[in-house]
């Protein structure tokens, strides 16, 4: 039951980053991709503070928590579950493994991006 709520959330997530992002590129317009940057940046923010009242204020069932943490920010922007997983490696005294997780994840990221764009065009 838990993961069908996980869905249902991810849809919502899902269809929040899509009308978000295309309002915001809208009103932005330019190269830059800012729909993009505003869901990761909102997102970051959101699995922060949801995670944070859901945990230390007001403690729901642990299938609320994880349908809205991973199932609709999850959806919404992994690029959130990311920055706060960092955080918590610093938080934990974990320095170098936070380091590691944010550069490899820049750089192999962009790395297999450029791979399935090789890949995509290999077809």
């Amino acid at each position: 039951m838990r993961a069908l709520w996980v869905g249902v959330a991810g849809f919502f997530g899902a269809m929040s980053r899509y009308w978000f992002d295309g309002w915001v590129t809208r009103l932005s317009g330019g190269s830059f991709p800012w729909g993009t940057f505003a869901v990761n940046i909102s997102g970051c923010f959101a699995i922060g503070l949801l995670t944070t009242v859901f945990t230390e204020r007001l403690l729901p069932h642990p299938t609320v928590r994880v349908a809205v943490t991973v199932g609709f920010v999850g959806a919404y922007t992994t690029f959130s579950t990311y920055a706060y997983e960092s955080l918590r490696q610093i938080q934990d005294g974990a320095l170098g493994l936070a380091v590691a997780n944010v550069v490899g994840s820049v750089v192999l990221g962009v790395a297999a991006a450029w791979l399935g764009v090789v890949a995509g065009r290999a077809l």
